[in-house]
């Protein structure tokens, strides 16, 4: 029952941030590996969970989700699968004792990067919208989706940092396809991980009706909530799992 109680907790609160502010995985993934599942299972199951969050949280925001920038909304979606993909299969032939290697180092560069976020986002704003060019834009994209496909953390804000650097001006539009391609990320990702075998179904069927609660309810007041708290909690949060995971591994 704690362990269920603590799968809930973790995967409505996940659902909200990634709606609201982002970082989820900073809870879902580290619950997972706190109840005994291996590394690579949780990741792959954190990103299975993320999923109906991800789908509410885009529905939500349905009217504001549109392309700006060098690439067509089409495009955009057509590189983040194909990027998704590549994610997922990198993970499925990575060994469990390299990943929990890496996990450390990826949850240190998620942190640093969410931190980082609104002076990111800012500089990026300052160049006025200015295309980058359908090459530059579409590599943009195939990155953070290949770094999405792999690991989940920190997603959303490298999502939006490579939306300011195609172009995009309109935080409403630029969330509202942050949680779109999140969810089409996480789709795909997850039917690659169930091909593999690497979901335990159990926690994440509990954590996939939790999240898809949260990330409505996050989307549904990430227009009126200040998130500067949020954030704080959030950073917060990883430096905390970044210490430890590094204890873990390197301990």
């Amino acid at each position: 029952m704690a362990e269920i109680l603590l799968l809930v907790v973790a995967g409505m609160a996940a659902g909200m941030l990634n709606a609201v502010a982002g970082g989820g995985t900073f809870l879902s993934f580290p619950a997972l590996i706190y109840i005994g599942i291996p590394p690579v299972m949780a990741n792959a199951t954190a990103t299975l969970a993320a999923m109906p969050g991800y789908l509410s949280s885009a529905y939500a925001f349905r009217e504001d989700i549109a392309a700006e920038g060098a690439l067509s909304l089409r495009a955009i979606l057509g590189v983040s699968a194909l990027g998704s993909v590549l994610g997922a299969l990198l993970l499925i032939v990575t060994p469990g004792e390299t990943f929990l290697g890496l996990v450390p180092w990826l949850l240190l560069i998620a942190t640093v990067l969410f931190a980082a976020g609104p002076w990111l986002l800012a500089t990026l704003r300052a160049r006025g919208g200015r295309d980058a060019g359908p090459a530059v834009s579409g590599a943009a994209i195939l990155a953070v989706s290949i770094y999405g496909g792999y690991f989940n953390g920190g997603l959303g804000i490298m999502l939006l940092a490579a939306f300011g650097l195609i172009g995009f001006v309109n935080l409403h539009g630029m969330n509202g396809l942050k949680v779109l391609l999140s969810a089409i990320l996480s789709v795909i990702s997850a039917v690659t991980f169930v091909i593999a075998g690497l979901i335990a179904w159990k926690p994440a069927l509990i954590m996939m009706v939790a999240t898809a609660a949260g990330g409505f309810v996050g989307a549904r007041v990430s227009r009126v909530v200040r998130t500067d708290y949020l954030r704080y909690f959030v950073i917060a949060v990883g430096v905390v799992m970044t210490v430890i995971f590094f204890a873990r591994a390197y301990g």
